[in-house]
């Protein structure tokens, strides 16, 4: 993997591809600070105002925005400008009443998809690992760097939904045949389809699933990169009106 510049610094053209802004406007772009979300998997806060959503004509109006805490990410105000914001996190701009997901398009894109008041408050949540603490509860490992202590019973790969900033579990999704998955990695990203079939390799090779998409035709892709969304319909809106 190419380097991505200094710590401070990021040259537009070496940004990862998934971010949606172009080369050729300025030389340098503000890289995220570690948080949540990987560098190569976020925008950085500022960015988000002012080049995806053009709240601000530069970084100063953006960073007079945000350190004003009028934006929210899951419920809370950010105010660091380098803040990361990944995949299906929710943007809010109160001032506006704006609500944004943080979704893939099918170029890979990470995109703000306006969604409704009603839908603010929640987000899905993968569950990537899990390990059992004192008094025999169990802690969940969450794909945005979340951990939950539950009672209840859940597996790796599932998806929760998680109230925000409460962080309060209201439903689960199980990883199985027949869940809706969006697809988040590979060239079939930004796909929706239901999962025909998982198959478990006993080999050092990645564990993969058959998904049908809405054309009934099949693909095969990695099982990392099918995040189940619902079982019959998703349970957030999607792209597209899907």
């Amino acid at each position: 993997m190419a380097k991505m510049g200094s710590r401070k610094h990021l040259k537009r053209y070496k940004a990862p591809r998934n971010w949606p802004i172009s080369p050729k406007e300025n030389v340098w772009t503000v890289k995220p600070a570690a948080g949540p979300h990987s560098i190569e998997d976020s925008l950085s806060l500022l960015v988000v105002i002012r080049d995806i959503l053009g709240l601000a004509d530069n970084s100063r109006e953006a960073k007079r925005i945000i350190n004003t805490g009028k934006v929210l990410v899951d419920g809370r105000a950010r105010k660091d400008y380098k803040y990361p914001v990944g995949f299906m996190d929710v943007v809010q701009i109160p001032s506006s009443e704006e609500v944004y997901r943080v979704l893939p398009d099918l170029k890979g894109r990470l995109t703000l998809h306006p969604i409704s008041k009603e839908n603010e408050g929640f987000k899905l949540c993968k569950i990537t690992n899990k390990t059992t603490i004192k008094e025999g509860k169990t802690q969940l490992n969450l794909h945005d760097g979340r951990n939950v202590i539950v009672e209840e019973s859940f597996s790796a790969g599932d998806v929760v939904s998680l109230k925000v900033p409460d962080q309060e579990i209201t439903d689960n999704f199980k990883f199985e045949e027949g869940a809706l998955v969006l697809i988040t990695g590979g060239k079939h990203i930004g796909e929706i389809g239901i999962i025909n079939e998982i198959n478990i390799n006993k080999s050092s090779n990645p564990n993969t699933v058959v998904v049908e998409n809405n054309k009934k035709e099949n693909f095969l892709t990695l099982k990392d990169y099918a995040f189940v969304i619902g079982k019959d319909k998703p349970e957030i809106s999607l792209p597209g009106g899907k």
